[in-house]
């Protein structure tokens, strides 16, 4: 489910979208680190002014908590 989420929402906002791809690693149980890997031409836009796209994004992912019962946290790097 935050997969899906987080690969469709990412590719509307970034200029090279098949340049998106995520990983997913479970630090210990009950937490999750999702690393968002785009080209480096749109780290800025995902990150957005003064953080607040990704933050945007960490609190719609922290919804999924209460369904899940995870916490995630959120990184954004360049591809490649």
């Amino acid at each position: 489910m935050v997969r899906d989420f987080l690969l469709a929402y990412t590719k509307l906002l970034v200029n090279n979208p098949e340049d998106i791809s995520l990983e997913i690693k479970e630090v210990d149980e009950g937490f999750d680190e999702i690393t968002i890997f785009a080209n480096s031409e749109d780290i800025g836009k995902l990150i957005g002014k003064e953080g607040r796209m990704i933050n945007s994004i960490k609190t719609v992912i922290s919804g999924c908590k209460a369904k899940g019962g995870k916490n995630y946290r959120v990184n954004v790097k360049a591809a490649g």
